[in-house]
């Protein structure tokens, strides 16, 4: 679904308006009280495809939720599946790392090919830092450090859909 000559994805309104929801998520619906810079969410562009983009959003309480380009989503795997939870917290709790090498985002631009975009939520605002494809210099550990948390989040949500699959066909 990317447009080869301008490197952009296509998107349906439903990926849209979830992806914004996520970015613009407020914190008074968590039960902690939130210092201004302390992070309660994360929002990960994820180019998978030259077609397919992922929005993998994940909060401090541990839900974690895919959405696709296409309109496809992936939800509600955290209330079934503990080790769902532990992954996504832990990249929640350890995103704030990343702050110093955000800045604060006022516009939330989809991806351009292969670079996955990386928004933190706070009460003041949302960062966003960049992380391209390929080798993460090792000059840039916190971004190697929640690029690594990220990926273990994605494949926790691999497992869940592979036992939701599993569960749908009888074959426990």
């Amino acid at each position: 679904m990317a447009n080869n000559s301008t490197g952009r994805y296509l998107v349906t309104p439903k990926y849209l308006m979830t992806r914004g929801q996520a970015i613009s998520f407020p914190s008074k619906f968590f039960d902690d009280d939130y210092k201004d810079r302390e992070v309660y969410g994360v929002v990960i562009d994820i180019p998978m495809t030259p077609q397919l983009l992922t929005t993998m959003v994940c909060f401090i309480n541990g839900a974690a939720n895919l959405y696709f380009n296409n309109g496809g989503e992936y939800t509600g795997a955290s209330q079934k599946y503990r080790n769902l939870v532990q992954s996504s917290h832990a990249l929640v709790s350890n995103a704030p790392m990343l702050l110093p090498k955000c800045e604060r985002a006022k516009q939330f631009d989809i991806p351009r090919d292969r670079t996955h975009n990386v928004f933190l939520l706070t009460r003041k605002g949302v960062y966003k830092t960049e992380i391209p494809s390929g080798l993460i210099p090792e000059s840039e550990p916190e971004k190697r450090t929640i690029y690594m948390l990220y990926q273990r989040v994605l494949n926790e949500l691999r497992n869940c859909q592979l036992k939701d699959d599993a569960e749908r066909s009888g074959n426990k």
